[in-house]
């Protein structure tokens, strides 16, 4: 009996060092998460970020968060941080970044429903087991740079075979309808930046003292495992047919480039790129495409009056905006696609045109 009842307390002990664990790494705010040297930065970052007024445990969950995977990631960092086996910098793993989804909708329900419903929540499901592109094209590591940056391995270990014959499957089931671009890909709370509180002043302020863009915007590097502010990202420098093409100053444009990219000759269009040519040069990818949800429905109506310089309705005219099978694309659309002999004179518009 006292064998037993020694086992049993054994027992005890050991499932409660688990939520003690992560009370004792969670209780106490940000002060007490400092105290570790892993956590020191980004408690630093934090108190200066734009969700500094935000505690701690509405992002991160706290000691009485209901999912047990969380405890246990707690209590499995305090044994590392005794040990000595702490990284320099805590990360956060891949079911951390899937947990925070829901907390960010919390606040930013008009951002989350966007994205929701648009082509970047797509999941791992979608990217990974389409058999059009796994026929054709062998899957490897440098899917994940932009289709699943933050999975915790390689490609070998998210899907099976790595061969152009099928079927397909994810080793991770949990993966399947899980977002492969969730909003960590683009964003980086802990960024320096007025917090969302302040920004309600900005009206008040005269438009070139106004932000260009949210601090928060940073692309997640996978091979660093850091997030990249926009600042610090390039604008390719385009050409085509060997001219130099305008580009937009719009440094948000710098965060679709990171996948959105051409191949090494820097060609418009060439590789994954969508960069502006023809009549449409020079004009940013956000001028267009919605943020979150990339829709481009009211592009045409926010520059173009209801005619174009030809007297047509823009948005009728034979380009991809009406109709995805054109073949002029509206990316690059010229003039002289559809006028080959030579652009008419600018036509005045005419009052009754305008009825």
């Amino acid at each position: 009996m006292k064998a037993a009842a020694a086992a049993l307390a054994a027992g005890l002990a050991v499932l409660l060092m688990i939520p003690a664990a992560s009370f004792f790494y969670e209780a106490g705010g940000p002060e007490a998460c400092a105290r570790c040297h892993e956590m020191g930065a980004p408690v630093g970052e934090w108190r200066h970020s734009t969700h500094r007024g935000v505690p701690c445990s509405a992002c991160h969950g706290d000691a009485l968060t209901a999912d047990p995977r969380f405890h246990l990631t707690n209590a499995r960092r305090v044994v590392e941080h005794w040990r000595g086996e702490a990284g320099a910098r805590g990360q956060l793993g891949p079911a951390e970044i899937r947990a925070m989804l829901p907390r960010c909708q919390k606040c930013h329900q008009q951002e989350f429903a966007s994205w929701s419903s648009g082509p970047h929540a797509i999941a791992y499901r979608s990217i990974f087991l389409d058999e059009k592109h796994n026929s054709s094209r062998h899957l490897m590591d440098d899917c994940l740079r932009c289709h699943g940056m933050h999975f915790d391995g390689g490609i070998r270990d998210l899907v099976e075979p790595l061969s152009t014959k099928g079927p397909w499957r994810l080793r991770r089931a949990e993966l399947m309808e899980a977002p492969a671009i969730p909003c960590m890909t683009c964003h980086s709370i802990h960024r320096r930046g007025a917090r969302h509180e302040d920004r309600r002043l900005e009206a008040k302020v005269s438009g070139p003292r106004q932000e260009k863009f949210r601090p928060s915007l940073a692309f997640f590097d996978r091979r660093s495992m850091a997030p990249v502010e926009v600042a610090l990202l390039p604008l390719p420098d385009m050409r085509e047919k060997g001219r130099p093409v305008k580009m937009s100053p719009d440094p948000r444009q710098a965060l679709c480039y990171q996948c959105h990219a051409p191949l090494s000759t820097r060609e418009v269009f060439s590789g994954d790129d969508r960069t502006p040519a023809g009549v449409h040069e020079g004009i940013s990818c956000l001028a267009c495409h919605d943020r979150h949800r990339q829709t481009t429905r009211a592009s045409c109506a926010n520059c173009h009056p209801r005619l174009s310089n030809c007297g047509l309705d823009v948005e009728k005219m034979d380009t991809t905006f009406a109709n995805k099978n054109s073949r002029h694309n509206i990316h690059t659309v010229k003039c002289a696609d559809c006028h080959p002999k030579g652009v008419p004179a600018r036509r005045p518009r005419m009052a009754e045109n305008l009825d």
